[in-house]
């Protein structure tokens, strides 16, 4: 299962989330610190660093993930007015937790660049 993350206590229910999405591959819930309307975090539930860390065994899951997430945002509403997914990848790039995971974000005009 996942380390002593945040996400992986989560995950194993050590810490409450508000959580719109679940299956054996991965896990998503809403940012406790949302930076849109809409900011959902999807993670796998097998630990994987980053996605720099993701080798082709993952490959099936990673997709896996990220046709849940349309299907969470077309949920949420986001498929008309459009959404932005990001994932922060090792210090420079503003990864905070060290377990792969992505944003789901929208609900309103998103700028660019974001940083």
């Amino acid at each position: 299962m996942s380390s002593g993350t945040i996400f992986g206590k989560i995950i194993r229910r050590e810490i409450p989330a508000k959580i719109v999405y679940e299956d054996d591959i991965c896990l998503a819930f809403h940012d406790v610190k949302p930076q849109a309307p809409v900011h959902i975090l999807v993670i796998p539930k097998k630990e994987i660093r980053s996605l720099a860390e993701v080798g082709s065994e993952d490959a099936l899951a990673v997709g896996h993930i990220l046709a849940k997430i349309a299907e969470i945002a077309k949920a949420q509403g986001l498929e008309r007015s459009g959404y932005r997914v990001v994932t922060n990848i090792g210090d420079d790039g503003g990864q905070t937790v060290f377990h792969l995971h992505f944003h789901l974000l929208g609900g309103r005009a998103l700028s660019w660049p974001p940083g």
